[in-house]
């Protein structure tokens, strides 16, 4: 039991993991050019960041290509941190305004009208 070695008891409020989730996912929906400015800051930091562990320019070419590719997966899936950091603060905004039973239904209207701007918007 993880309980017994642990000297104190936090809670876990699943209500504001859920708006706060919810909230970044329309973030992360809607604000598509934010989403890619983001994604493309990422890639190139970890690009260069990486550069620096070789010490020949032959030992850095030989494998080049897998790591480019997996350092645009780290920057793809490291963008998720500011829309929740961000959805967060909406997610507390909603809740000090209209209260917690708003949260999770406010969260789901603004998934759903950002789902529609972006499919909106790729079609066009």
């Amino acid at each position: 039991m993880v309980i017994n070695f642990i000297p104190f008891r936090f809670s876990i409020d699943t209500v504001v993991i859920a708006g706060t989730c919810l909230w970044s996912l329309s973030l992360y929906l809607g604000l598509s050019s934010f989403r890619e400015s983001v994604i493309e800051g990422l890639n190139r930091w970890f690009n260069f960041a990486e550069r620096s562990l070789y010490r020949t320019q032959e030992e850095f070419e030989k494998t080049r290509q897998v790591r480019e590719s997996q350092n645009a997966f780290y920057a793809s899936l490291f963008s998720i941190l500011p829309f929740f950091i961000i959805g967060g603060f909406c997610n507390w905004g909603v809740e000090l305004g209209l209260g917690q039973s708003w949260s999770i239904s406010m969260g789901i209207l603004a998934c759903m009208t950002c789902g529609v701007y972006e499919l909106g918007r790729r079609s066009a």
